[in-house]
């Protein structure tokens, strides 16, 4: 008999089990202590995890630059469960880089501290204020910063805002948490820290500008005028495809790569940032290690949210009305690689001007490459969050664009119109599909009202503005729409795909 063969236990992620993780495991190599906790930033998700803290993690391992390090901070109930997780583990945590090629496994080191904002409001504020702390950066979602998604402006009526405003002296959202820093930081005769967004939205930087400065001129107007003589709001581009972790992702790394890890991130290997170079109060040599720093961002935001942005919300509700889960599974349906594809080329392409260093086909081939990865698993109800916070940033100013040039709109309006479908919580086959988005109750209640009528979703103008009134827009709904109720997705796509 030959003798039990037995898997080693995994190692448990900890700064002292470093030296005992699988040679196949790429361990950093700086001293974590001599990292000072200079850039706060709130929203520790998956992304922000598989990218800004890369970049970090990539830069302390050259000499000179530990001045920097982050310190995450969460607001959301749901963040309390990523911050014991990451604590259990010294902030540590596995970054699998997923491929054709294969994986290959990291441990991140630039995340130095998790801060629970919820369980005292008042270390974060603190933390914030301190003089130490000269960037906060965001990853707060596209619905985060409080606009009218129809008008642009800043809406006050908003729930967060409402009670933000009634109770300033214990903040909830992250423009709550911002104004009470930043006003600490005014009253002691310091500078404001540098906010630089990291969220999909074009201009992210001047919108944060616009709706943090909004806010505080109700709340305080002595900050405001402050923040808006001394603040810096640098624009940026980022782009990493990322899925949500989940169960699968921790057995993956406990099994093949020996980690007992509680939060670890899977991604691809593309990642891309372009940052707009205004920091009055310093910044990590970023250009080090493969961020873009330029004077005029919009271009490349301009670009990527209307090419990559706008097809992820084209190929994940038609993708899940026809029953997928995944984003590979979708683009493997030549039905929906025909949509992306001729709604970039022939709809979205020439919107777009010439962006310095980019080959917009190569850039193209490559979307399609990325979207269509099955090591990452990328799944559709993720890419379909917020739909009312996305469609409005990623495929209406298309809308809009071709309009005013009487362009073609139909593949645009085929992806509102899957959008509209899938908010009625039911796919073809009659099984329900996840519906993750703020005004979910709202957006469900109109649709299934609605049904294959487009008008009255298109009543909610603060989401449409006046594309709400578009004779030509209001038709190509009708038509998608009436034939998603009457001929199903598949059929109903086909048409589309083929009208041009």
């Amino acid at each position: 008999m030959h003798p039990e063969l037995h898997t080693p236990a995994p190692i448990k992620l900890t700064s002292a089990n470093l030296p005992l993780l699988s040679a196949n495991v790429r361990v950093f190599s700086y001293d974590r202590q001599q990292l000072q906790k200079s850039i706060v930033h709130i929203g520790i998700g998956g992304f922000f995890r598989a990218h800004q803290a890369v970049y970090l993690d990539d830069l302390m391992h050259l000499q000179g630059h530990n001045e920097w390090g982050y310190c995450g901070i969460g607001l959301l109930e749901s963040d309390q469960h990523i911050c014991d997780a990451l604590w259990s583990q010294d902030c540590l945590y596995t970054v699998v880089q997923r491929d054709a090629g294969g994986d290959q496994a990291r441990v991140i080191g630039s995340l130095l501290e998790f801060i629970y904002a919820p369980a005292d409001p008042d270390i974060a504020i603190e933390k914030m204020a301190d003089p130490s702390c000269r960037i906060v950066s965001l990853t707060i979602t596209e619905g985060g910063y409080y606009a009218n998604q129809g008008t642009g402006e800043f809406n006050p009526l908003h729930p967060d805002i409402v009670y933000e405003l009634s109770y300033p002296a214990h903040p909830r959202c992250s423009f709550g948490y911002l104004a009470a820093a930043l006003e600490r930081r005014r009253t002691r005769g310091l500078a404001p820290f540098t906010i630089m967004s990291c969220d999909n939205l074009q201009n992210n930087g001047d919108i944060t500008k616009k709706m943090l400065l909004a806010f505080t001129r109700i709340l305080n107007p002595a900050l405001a005028d402050w923040l808006a003589q001394h603040g810096a709001f640098p624009n940026s581009m980022v782009d990493r495809i990322t899925p949500a972790t989940n169960d699968e992702h921790r057995h993956m790394v406990n099994n093949q790569f020996g980690i007992d890890d509680a939060w670890p991130v899977v991604t691809e290997s593309f990642k891309q940032w372009v940052i707009e170079d205004h920091f009055p109060g310093g910044r990590p040599a970023w250009e080090l290690v493969g961020a873009q720093m330029t004077s005029d961002v919009l271009p490349y935001e301009k670009m990527k949210l209307r090419l990559l942005n706008a097809s992820h919300q084209a190929l994940c509700y038609i993708g899940m009305l026809k029953g997928y889960t995944y984003a590979h599974e979708a683009m493997a349906d030549a039905d929906i690689s025909a949509l992306v594809q001729k709604m970039m080329d022939i709809e979205v392409t020439p919107l777009l001007s010439p962006v310095a260093g980019i080959d917009l086909t190569l850039y193209k081939k490559t979307l399609i490459e990325r979207f269509s990865n099955p090591a990452i698993k990328d799944q559709l109800a993720r890419i379909g969050t917020e739909g009312s916070a996305r469609i409005p940033k990623f495929v209406l100013p298309s809308i809009n664009e071709q309009l005013e040039r009487n362009g073609p709109i139909t593949l645009l309006s085929f992806t509102v119109a899957a959008w509209f479908r899938y908010l009625t919580g039911t796919n073809d086959s009659g099984q329900s599909m996840p519906i993750n988005d703020p005004y979910a109750d709202k957006l469900s209640a109109y649709a299934i009202s609605g049904g294959p009528h487009p008008q009255t979703l298109l009543t909610l103008r603060e989401l449409f503005g006046d594309l709400s009134d578009s004779p030509e827009f209001i038709r190509q709904l009708e038509q998608a729409m009436d034939d998603l109720y009457t001929k199903g997705s598949g059929l109903s796509l086909k048409r589309a795909i083929n009208i041009n």
